[in-house]
């Protein structure tokens, strides 16, 4: 009596399922980059039109004009660098879901960066009051047109840290989802490092 031999079955493997990743950078750094980068272009092109004014004078400011509150402005100064860490902090507090945290420092670094500009105003008026103005030859204008266009930015910057400040009150935001607040912050770390390389260029150069 012959027997069959029987082929042993091969067990089928399953399929290979490959799960979605998401992208190697998120959307909202993406887009704070193109912003940051057209942003940079500007000032780029504004610190080169300044430094031509500069290089060409042999009085740099001419001496009628009255002095920049050089201390003053680096005290200021420090409060625009000091408003990084609250902001830092508070995007470290979204990523956790502590938005009621992420209110609270949100806030003062926006309270920072208007105390920034209130400085800066009130020393602007000085300045016109003693005789810079816009007018006032190349310096005048140079110096209205590069740290007034910073202090638009920081304007901006301190209107989009309320926007999220009130978005994140109302949990519109939580720890899967906070895009707008995180290209809010690198747009705040944007408008501090500008201010890093302004201060000593205007005031101290």
């Amino acid at each position: 009596m012959t027997t069959l031999a029987v082929a042993p079955t091969r067990r089928r493997r399953p399929p290979l399922v490959v799960e979605p990743q998401g992208p190697v950078v998120s959307n909202a750094r993406l887009a704070a980059a193109l912003i940051i980068a057209g942003e940079s272009m500007l000032f780029a092109g504004l610190v080169g039109m300044y430094l031509v004014f500069r290089l060409s004078t042999e009085t740099w400011p001419p001496p009628e004009l009255p002095r920049l509150p050089v201390l003053v402005t680096a005290l200021n100064s420090i409060v625009l660098f000091a408003s990084v860490v609250p902001m830092h902090r508070a995007l470290q507090a979204v990523r956790r879901g502590r938005l009621v945290v992420a209110t609270r420092l949100a806030g003062l670094t926006g309270l920072l960066g208007l105390l920034f500009l209130a400085v800066q105003g009130f020393e602007w008026v000085r300045l016109v009051r003693h005789g810079l103005t816009l007018q006032k030859g190349q310096y005048g204008g140079a110096f209205y047109v590069l740290i007034g266009c910073h202090a638009l930015h920081v304007l901006v910057a301190v209107l989009w840290v309320a926007a999220v400040t009130v978005l994140a009150e109302r949990r519109r935001f939580s720890a899967e989802r906070h895009d707008g607040f995180e290209m809010c912050t690198i747009f705040w770390y944007f408008v501090a490092a500008l201010w890093a390389g302004l201060f000593p260029l205007v005031y101290l150069y």
